[in-house]
């Protein structure tokens, strides 16, 4: 009889065991979830003519996934960039995307192609509708079609930059004021965001300055081009003393080098004059003649001098792109506010999330989670140690800042109608 109180004594106590850890391990109401490994899947391209673009981004958010991680910007949790070659293409990303996902990944970040950003957006949103509890957030870091953050909007997508429409809105009120300025010609990819920049300059330009005569409006195939000669030809042909274009990568570089191989003094107004490759092909040519719009310009301040040294120290190449500092800012406050990793908890902190980015204050706006922030026009100059402060691709040139913009100047009304899951 002891015996067998003594094997049912040690069942009752194996079986409350389990309970007993259980309770043990179990978290205190309230208590953080902010521990652990957050995997970012970054897509964009690895291959092709804008190859070397997509290299310096995923530095770029390496190096500040590096610096969060070391600061604990969210704490305890650590970041991990993971980078898929998209290819520049929205088939070839939709399936890097099945990946992410069975990797299960809940983070993805993508800037280069809007028509890859529409893509991912649509893809992402059907999958947090169909799989709850699985759900993915995707922070759109340089994908600025403005469909985004209007009609196509949903609540899982965030855009770290400012929209095409925006920096329009900026670039033309800097223009409004050159009278020298009498013909356009505008020159654009042929994909949604090259159309949107097209649409916004002709209608900008006729509002602000109605007297300008627009002499050209053209569309080559994205990242295909390799002389652009004939389209310089044409430019110089139609007498334009200003050009107005959104290419960036070699699309740019390329055009940038056939212009000054043909002698063409027109000034060009740009927003990626700064990417992978332009700055050499610009070279002192493009000196007072190349304008930028961006959200952010390296011009030596004690936050961002020390970040950009750093990149350049550690990977002979120039930080250029200030939404990825931005991006894991925002992700890494809106886990501190939800107290949580889960992507449903932070994806709600992070509207109308106020946080501190690398060209000030910066904010989330709720209504079509576009990012609300200053916007700068630069002008490439010779570095003289003050303004420009930084050269680019080591050509002893950088740019100069001639206009801070506050974010009200660039703001943009938005028809986004945006469903939210249920909040947890």
């Amino acid at each position: 009889m002891r015996a067998l109180r003594v094997l049912a004594l040690s069942v009752a106590l194996a079986a409350a065991l389990p309970t007993m850890d259980a309770q043990a391990q179990r978290k205190p109401a309230g208590a953080s979830e902010l521990t652990g490994t957050v995997k970012i899947a970054w897509i964009d391209p690895l291959s092709g003519m804008m190859a070397p673009v997509g290299q310096n981004m995923i530095r770029s958010w390496q190096y500040i996934a590096d610096m969060a991680n070391k600061d604990k910007w969210a704490g305890d949790v650590k970041f991990e960039m993971v980078p898929f070659d998209g290819k520049l293409s929205p088939q070839e990303s939709l399936t890097v995307l099945k990946q992410v996902i069975d990797q299960g990944i809940r983070y993805v970040v993508q800037g280069n192609g809007s028509s890859v950003a529409i893509a991912l957006s649509d893809a992402i949103n059907k999958h947090n509708e169909r799989n709850p509890g699985k759900e993915i957030v995707f922070l759109n870091y340089a994908a600025v079609d403005p469909s985004l953050t209007n009609e196509r909007c949903n609540f899982w997508h965030f855009r770290l930059d400012v929209n095409a429409d925006m920096k329009m809105e900026a670039l033309t009120a800097y223009m409004a004021k050159n009278k020298n300025i009498k013909k356009v010609y505008i020159i654009n990819q042929d994909y949604s965001f090259g159309r949107a920049v097209d649409k916004a300059a002709a209608e900008y330009l006729a509002r602000k300055r109605p007297d300008v005569q627009i002499v050209g409006r053209e569309f080559h195939p994205l990242a295909q081009v390799r002389d652009f000669a004939p389209y310089v030809a044409k430019i110089k042909a139609a007498g334009a003393d200003t050009i107005i274009t959104g290419n960036w990568g070699s699309d740019l570089a390329l055009m940038i080098k056939a212009a000054k191989d043909a002698g063409l003094t027109a000034d060009f107004y740009t927003y990626y004059a700064g990417t992978t490759g332009v700055p050499t092909a610009m070279g002192a040519a493009g000196a007072d003649h190349v304008k930028i719009v961006a959200n952010w310009i390296a011009a030596g301040t004690p936050q961002s001098d020390p970040l950009v040294e750093g990149f350049k120290k550690k990977f002979n190449d120039d930080y250029y792109t200030e939404q990825t500092y931005a991006g894991i800012k925002m992700l890494s406050d809106g886990m501190k506010k939800a107290k949580s990793t889960d992507p449903v908890k932070v994806a709600f902190a992070m509207e109308g999330l106020k946080f501190q980015a690398l060209n000030g204050e910066a904010e989330m706006r709720a209504t079509d989670h576009q990012l609300q922030q200053d916007v700068f026009i630069g002008t490439w100059a010779k570095v003289d140690g003050k303004n420009p402060k930084f050269d680019q691709e080591n050509t002893g040139y950088g740019w100069r800042v001639d206009e801070r913009l506050p974010a009200y100047v660039a703001a943009q009304p938005t028809s986004c109608k945006m469903t939210r899951p249920a909040k947890p």
